[in-house]
């Protein structure tokens, strides 16, 4: 049971105390409390007894003192994702499961990632690795490590031994080993495109996850004039939910739009270049206003 906790994230059988689990009210409010023997969880419809829930399984329904009822489940990684405490803003659920696609992350993959955040890629990152895999996670900043590593931790019950937070600058202690993938959730990743270039293995992937088309701009360009990697494609999603009940079926009114762009390359083979692009660029697109890769002597 330890082992699995630790692979996957996943508990299952009876409720423990010292494990978050998710109480959710009629109204679809959700709740994260963490059960400890002799507590109590007050809401605005009475309190419910933490030992009401312990030893209970997966599934049931509370009632609390004022005779309201809510659901108690385990929270999926989505859900945890979204609720941990945070130190940096988190790669929401829609764009990690995106990155995971595009970056093709696979069991036993090597996997750079920078920087670690709150850790909610981080997560999903490991899950998807699994025992064999490894992930290296550079953060620059000691506060944010430290948030990382609770989330992890509180996630897998334990910190993953294909785990490897390092607190330090990217650029400046990466050393050239062999990776797979390279995740990168930093401010500049076009400054990191030649440096791991030289460790992604060819068909390796490169990802980025930028919030703004000025770093996408800049991603991009940088990447094409590298001409180790295809060219590059950029992404990003949108997720819209619906009211179905009876015959009113709709769209809802509030969604999950633009969070960021997800940039993906893969390395070419030592010694080759990416064939020049046949399409036209836009008029205009690099005139005297461009100030980019492009625009570089050489």
């Amino acid at each position: 049971m330890a082992d699995q906790i630790q692979l996957s994230g996943v508990r299952l059988g009876p409720f423990e105390p010292g494990e978050r689990i998710t109480l959710t009210d009629p109204k679809g409010r959700r709740h994260s409390i963490v059960l400890t023997a002799g507590r109590k969880f007050h809401t605005a419809k009475g309190a419910i007894n933490h030992d009401d829930l312990i030893a209970q399984p997966e599934g049931i329904v509370v009632s609390s003192t004022a005779g309201a009822q809510f659901l108690a489940m385990r929270p999926l990684l989505n859900e945890f994702t979204v609720t941990m405490p945070r130190g940096a803003a988190v790669v929401y659920p829609k764009d990690a499961a995106q990155i995971l696609m595009s970056a093709d992350i696979f069991p036993g993959a090597r996997v750079l990632e920078a920087g670690a955040g709150s850790g909610a890629l981080t997560c999903s990152l490991l899950r998807a690795i699994g025992p064999s895999g490894r992930l290296i996670s550079y953060e620059r900043r000691e506060d944010f490590a430290t948030v990382a590593r609770r989330n992890v931790e509180n996630f897998f019950g334990t910190s993953p031994a294909t785990w490897d937070l390092r607190v330090a600058d990217l650029l400046a202690s990466h050393t050239e080993e062999p990776l797979d993938r390279v995740i990168l959730d930093m401010l500049a990743p076009w400054e990191c495109v030649a440096a791991l270039a030289e460790s992604l293995v060819p068909g390796g992937v490169f990802c980025a996850y930028v919030a703004t088309t000025t770093q996408l701009a800049e991603t991009v360009e940088t990447l094409r004039v590298h001409r180790g990697f295809t060219e590059p494609e950029a992404t990003e999603s949108l997720v819209r939910a619906w009211h179905v009940e009876g015959l009113a079926v709709r769209p809802r009114h509030d969604m999950v739009g633009h969070t960021g762009f997800v940039i993906t390359a893969r390395r070419l083979a030592p010694g080759f270049t990416a064939p020049l692009r046949k399409r036209r660029p836009a008029r205009g697109a690099y005139g005297n206003d461009y100030k980019g890769p492009r625009s570089q002597p050489g």
